[in-house]
């Protein structure tokens, strides 16, 4: 490959080189950022990326996401605003992205008018009443419209919705107009976002001050939430309504498409528990920016980091910690569950990646040599609950994962909750034939939270890197392959610190950012199977897939319970 020009195989796959060979560099540009901005790992194409950045012709306003969407384009413009300190600029774009918003949520519902599917269900069902089968069509349109909230807050090539996507609107809104002082519309924003989440106690606060600095100036009673958002929040009330009664009948479970409540925030009853007097003005706090915003600047790894806390579980030993791992926030566990726990966890990824989920048996995201097959805990529970795959194994996923969540918190002595923000049941196979003079790696050496540069030996904690994340663990379910070796780098990604050799039951648990760079070693030979973890102590950012896996858990264990009571004591028949 000759220096200077984009890799030719990843090129080729993701419509980059035929472009740059008409000599479109722009478009080519355009090609390249689109397809890293879904893909922030994917190292070859940050390379290429970065010698387009150099070639003459190439500009700046070049390297644009082709993919996204008109509304998240627009509320993507306010947050480079807003974070300019230009804030009447920030709310023309965020009514924007709003009003927008709303026309495509229009568009969405639009397109659910065709025919449906549930997922797994057979439609029309052979034998059903003609009234059945419109019935069952009409409700399935319902649930199609209703999941729009959704569909809109997921970006382009991506899985899992920006978790608030919607009321961050309204925040960076109600603190944009302070910033103009114009209190009646942030006031009404400030309404308007507590429709969605009524007990946010920062936004509690907020209404407390607007209201107080105009109680002399005008009727705050007459400012309302925005009546396009009120008659939304009335219609979908009302759809899960209908939902929630069908759904037993249908045979499907209901999973409110989008959770407004975030742990931490005051339940009904203390929402006015300490609130100041309205006409309290001097001791109300004056506004604080969006919760999004302050997270976003607020440094996560503290300058002592602590760990060494208990482990919880007797059986887990603890193999190396960060000193004998040479680095900080590092440690290696073993024995964290059983073998036979592997087996059946081992089990549960192959069988699911035949069903269908993960990656299908392409190639791996990040190199040709191998194959990459994978699955959300959200869906191996819903394939359990199907039949599909062992409820056993779906169950044990989902607890085994939660067991590694509380050893991490535990033995990192977090003063804070730990949330996961992705959790992924994962396979990569070595492709026969295709293993001979590789120097390639099975998962680049790359950081968690931010985005590795290793000629400036930094790590660029922004965008489109997964700044949320703060701890990840990687519970490895075999050890019968070749290669696959998990190592920990310097900020140069060459030097190697440390070497983890996978086997069933080892965990290896480690802060996401910059102090630990990290990648995998190629595969050569059979199949390396783990759960890997990502976690974060922002509970805005918290797993949504997750949130749904915990609503299915629940309604198994309703339904076990009911079971266990329709057993009928032989005592009760004497």
């Amino acid at each position: 490959m000759e220096t200077g020009t984009p890799s030719m195989s990843t090129s080729i796959i993701h419509g980059e080189l035929p472009v740059e060979q008409l000599n479109e560099l722009d478009k080519a540009a355009e090609a390249a950022h689109t397809f890293f901005l879904a893909n922030p790992e994917h190292m070859e194409m940050r390379q290429s990326l970065e010698r387009y950045k150099q070639m003459e012709g190439v500009k700046e306003a070049h390297f644009i996401d082709r993919e996204m969407r008109p509304y998240m384009e627009a509320f993507s413009t306010g947050l480079k605003h807003y974070d300019e300190d230009k804030y009447a600029l920030a709310i023309d774009s965020f009514e924007e992205a709003l009003s927008q918003y709303w026309e495509a949520e229009k568009e969405c519902r639009v397109f659910c008018q065709g025919p449906q599917q549930f997922d797994g269900n057979s439609y029309p069902a052979k034998g059903s009443h003609l009234y059945e089968v419109i019935a069952d069509h009409y409700i399935q349109v319902l649930q199609c419209e209703h999941d729009c909230v959704r569909e809109l807050a997921t970006r382009a090539g991506r899985l899992s919705p920006i978790e608030n996507y919607l009321p961050m609107h309204y925040d960076f809104l109600q603190y944009s107009y302070y910033k103009v002082d114009n209190y009646e519309k942030a006031l009404e924003a400030t309404k308007s976002y507590l429709l969605i989440r009524p007990t946010d106690e920062a936004m509690l606060e907020n209404l407390d001050y607007y209201q107080s600095v105009q109680e002399d100036q005008l009727d705050t009673n007459q400012i309302t939430p925005r009546q396009d958002l009120v008659w939304y929040m009335e219609r979908y009330q009302l759809e899960k309504e209908i939902l929630l009664s069908v759904s037993s009948e249908l045979g499907f479970p209901y999973l409110d498409p989008i959770n407004w409540t975030v742990s931490g925030t005051k339940s009904d009853d203390q929402g006015t528990a300490g609130r100041r007097a309205s006409g309290d003005v001097e001791a109300l706090r004056q506004p604080e920016m969006p919760v999004t915003q302050r997270k976003r600047m607020e440094k996560k790894v503290e300058s002592e980091q602590q760990e060494g806390g208990p482990l919880l579980f007797d059986q887990v030993k603890l193999v190396q910690n960060s000193h004998q791992l040479n680095g900080s926030q590092r440690v290696l566990l073993d024995d964290v569950i059983t073998p036979q726990e592997c087996r059946v966890l081992y089990q549960v990824a192959n069988t699911i990646a035949m069903a269908g989920d993960g990656y299908r048996g392409k190639m791996s995201p990040h190199t040709p040599n191998e194959r990459f097959e994978g699955a959300t805990v959200y869906k191996a529970l819903t394939y359990g609950y199907e039949g599909r795959i062992s409820l056993h194994g779906a169950r044990l996923f989902y607890d085994a994962s939660e067991k590694a969540r509380k050893i991490i918190q535990s033995y990192f002595m977090l003063n804070s909750t730990l949330y996961f923000s992705y959790t992924h049941l994962v396979c990569r196979t070595a492709i026969e034939g295709q293993q001979d003079n590789r120097n390639d790696l099975s998962h680049p050496i790359h950081a968690d939270n931010c985005l590795l540069d290793p000629d400036a030996n930094e790590c660029w904690k922004e965008a489109p890197a997964y700044t949320y994340r703060d701890y990840s663990a990687i519970l490895y379910l075999n050890g019968d392959f070749e290669g696959g070796e998990f190592i920990f780098t310097e900020l140069d990604a060459k030097t190697v610190t440390a070497a983890v050799k996978p086997q069933c039951g080892r965990m290896v648990g480690f802060s996401s950012g910059g102090e630990n760079p990290h990648g995998v070693k190629a595969v050569t030979k059979g199949q390396r199977c783990a759960v890997a973890l990502w976690f974060t102590l922002d509970p805005l950012f918290r797993e949504v897939e997750r949130i749904k896996a915990d609503e299915v858990v629940e309604l198994i264990s309703l339904e076990q319970r009911l079971d266990d009571k329709l057993i009928v004591n032989p005592r009760d028949e004497l």
